[in-house]
This record gives C-alpha cells, structure tokens and sequence, in this order.
C-alpha cells in the first residue's frame, strides 16, 4: 500500500462502525491521524469496535454528541448508508469539511489497479464474473473483490500489491462520496429507479451512479449496457473509451447476444446456454464481464472456463435445492422491483413466488406483464404484503396467501406447487421491516427450505 501523508496530524471523524468504518479508522491511524469513530448504537451492540481503543482509537457511542466537535474535523468519512440528513453530516456540510467514503480511502493507498462495477442490479454477480475470469491463467499477482459486495476495499487496498487487480463493486451510496476514485475500466450495468428515500429524486440517483466515470479519461475505459436509450446517451457523458454490451439493442462492437450466441466485436464466445447461472439477467451480467475480460486482454478460453462452471452468487438467484421435482431459488437480493421483474423472466417453469418486505411508497403494477406470465401463486409477507395482492389480482392470479414471515411462506409455496414447479424468494423489496439486512432474509430463506425438505423426507 501507499503510504501517504495527506491524513497525518488530521482530525478525522469516522461515522459507522460497520466492517467499512472500523477497516477505515484502524488505516486512518497507520497513516498518522487522530481518528475518533462514532455510531449511534450502543457500545453493547458493536462487538466490532472492541480493542479500537487500544490503537488509539476514540470510540464514541450511543449518539451524535456535540463534543464531536470539541477540535476542528479535517475529514469525515462516512459509512455509505447513512444519510445525508444525518446531523453529524449536514454539520460538516455547512463547515464545508470534505466527506468521503471508505472506497475513497481506498483508492488513495491502492498500489493495484481498479475496475469498478455499478448499476442498480447484478452488481455483485457481475464483480464476482470480472474478478473469477482475472484470475484464469494469470501468472501475476490476483484479482481481488471488494467494497459493496461485504469485503471493506481499506482491508484490500491495504494488502493489494502493483500485480493485483481490485474490482470493486461500487454502489450509488458509495458513489456520492468519492473526490479522486479513478478506476481503470467502469462499468455501468443498468440505472433503475432505486433508493428514492435516500436520493429523492431519480435524476440524483443516476447523476451518482455516473460519479464512477467522472475521472476517468480516454485512457480509460467505460462498459455500458446499451439496452436503453437512457443507457446509451449517458455513455457520452464519459471521457473514456465506451465499450458497449447488449441483449437486445443491435451492436456491432463491444459484447453481445445474437441468436443464442454471444460475441464481443464479431468473434464468437460462446453460446448463452452455456452460461450455468441462469436467467437472462445473468446474460447481461456475463456480457459485461466479457467486455471487461477482452478488453483486460483475457482469452476466450479463460473466459469460458469460468462463465460454464461459475454456478452464481449466494442471495442472488441462487440455485438452493431440488425437491420432489420442484426447484427453490434464492434472489433475496432483489430487493426492487426491476430485480423482481429480471429474476421472474428468467424462468420457463411455472413460479411461486416469495414477496414482500419494507414498504417505501410505490406500487408493484410495472410487475403485472411478469405476474401474468409467469406466476401460479404468490405467498405474501411483510408491509407491502396487501400491496402486492393488489397486484396479484389486477394479473388475474387469485391463487395467493399472505403469511407472516419467510420461514411461513415456504411450506405455503410447497401447497400451491406441483412436481416441475420453480418455488423463489424474490422479495421486490429490502428485508428492513422484518430482518436486517437481505443475507439474513435469504439465509432464513435457505434454512426453512432445508428443514422443511428434510422434515418432509423424513415423514
């Protein structure tokens, strides 16, 4: 790592004392600066934070209090879902001190090279894609992941050398706190309408999704989805070479599907059915990894290797089991409807679909083409569970029963589905109003579906 001066001597704040905020305080200190980390969470609650004290280290807990700022603040790095209405963060907005956030840190000690992956879904499975591919045939150095995909990028860049790759997986939060972040190629999967609580308006939202760009110059390269219009004309906002995919919108260069098959600037690849993950979303999630791997100077060869045998990521559409003929799947990641919307199009097998979760003011009716399509019954949970009824029956699906929890919901999905039948979690919404986080959704998920089967083998 770089062992820069730009923090020693400085009053850095830390807010979050999530694994990206302790990572962050405990390099501050390395490189010589006053580090103090708050959270609003009681001391109790953050096992993490325990021996921070001893690196020199001040932890505050339990709330923002006004002796935060007894000493001037020269940085505040802040955890990337913490609002900006925050007290503490409006507070050094109006004394104009610089907020970043972990992956900003990251990148000024980075000796490794970046690719950076955004876009409001497949994200994570696209990053894992890039970095599974990288590390095919390589006799340098490796392929790291990290950032939103739950590995903080300061643990990373710290270890990375100059023959290391870091992709990075960078989400729209984390976007709106870099200065300097310059990654060697960017990827822009898609831009949906998500997070509107946080951005407000969607016209925010897509203007920090495009901050993964602004640095970039024709040196660089930028891989976008050219699937919308939206998509495409965004492109030219970029100083960096634009290198296209696409499922659908007709290309000539860049990666793209053509009659089952892919091909990046017309050298075939590799046919779409041999992709392992499945799901048409996961087409366009290899597609962009192949423009990143060709463009990387990666083989076909390497490519395919990994693209035939990668089986996906866990929470997103993950294959779980096969029992008495029927599938279940795990996309607790959708946590939007445009994931829900992908997940259910990538099926031809009658769905039961899992939903519900936080309600953030929206209906679901742009899910109705997929309802009516591809769903036999809906088992409901959550805040949004009379929301998406509504739904439901708008499609004409009358075959649906609200339930209290995930781990309710999977024997109900077994009595509405019969031998052939694809039984999937994905939720269209995030797991807030019932669980922490969409692992934790998913893994309860998991282990109901494997009690349930077991307890039904065993009967």
């Amino acid at each position: 790592m770089k062992m820069i001066k730009n923090y020693a001597d400085k009053n850095v704040l830390v807010l979050g004392a999530g694994k990206s905020g302790v990572n962050a305080a405990k390099l501050l200190v390395k490189l010589g600066a006053h580090v103090t980390l708050n959270d609003s969470k009681q001391l109790a609650d953050l096992p993490e934070v325990a021996g921070l004290e001893d690196l020199g280290i001040k932890v505050v807990t339990g709330g923002h209090p006004d002796t935060l700022f007894s000493k001037p603040i020269d940085v505040l790095v802040k955890n990337p879902g913490i609002f900006y209405e925050n007290p503490v963060v409006e507070y050094a907005t109006n004394n104009q001190i610089p907020i970043i956030t972990e992956v900003e840190l990251a990148y000024e000690i980075s000796e490794a090279e970046i690719i950076g992956v955004t876009g409001s879904n497949g994200k994570t499975t696209t990053t894992t894609m890039i970095a599974k591919i990288l590390n095919e045939d390589r006799e340098q150095g490796k392929a790291y992941v990290a950032g939103n995909i739950g590995v903080p990028a300061t643990q990373v860049a710290q270890m990375a050398t100059k023959d290391d790759t870091i992709v990075m997986e960078l989400s729209s939060f984390m976007l709106m706190g870099i200065k300097d972040l310059h990654p060697h190629i960017a990827v822009l999967n898609n831009i949906f309408s998500n997070h509107l609580d946080y951005h407000h308006t969607r016209e925010n939202y897509v203007k920090a999704k495009m901050e993964i760009t602004k640095n970039q110059n024709s040196n660089d390269y930028f891989v976008v989805n050219f699937d919308q219009a939206e998509w495409r004309d965004l492109s030219e906002q970029s100083q960096a070479k634009v290198v296209p995919f696409a499922r659908n919108y007709e290309i000539s260069t860049g990666a793209y599907e053509k009659n089952g098959k892919i091909y990046f600037n017309d050298e075939f690849i590799m046919n779409s059915s041999d992709i392992k993950v499945p799901g048409k979303q996961n087409i366009e999630n290899a597609l962009a990894a192949i423009a990143v791997a060709k463009v990387a100077g990666k083989s076909n060869l390497a490519i395919t290797n990994v693209l035939e045998t990668f089986s996906g990521v866990r929470h997103r559409n993950q294959f779980v089991l096969e029992s008495e003929g029927r599938r279940y799947y795990n996309d607790s990641k959708a946590t939007d409807i445009e994931a829900t919307q992908i997940a259910l199009e990538g099926f031809d097998r009658p769905v039961i679909l899992l939903a519900g979760g936080l309600d953030r003011g929206y209906n679901f009716d742009k899910l109705i083409p997929q309802f009516k399509d591809h769903v036999k019954a809906a088992v409901l949970f959550g805040e949004t569970a009379s929301l998406l009824k509504e739904t439901l029956e708008k499609a004409g699906i009358n075959n649906f029963k609200i339930v209290r929890d995930v781990t309710e919901a999977v024997p109900v999905a077994y009595n509405f589905s019969d031998a052939g039948d694809i039984i999937l979690l994905s939720p269209a919404n995030a797991s807030w109003d019932q669980y922490p986080n969409f692992e934790v959704r998913g893994d309860t998920f998991i282990t109901a579906v494997e009690k349930f089967t077991n307890d039904k083998g065993e009967a």
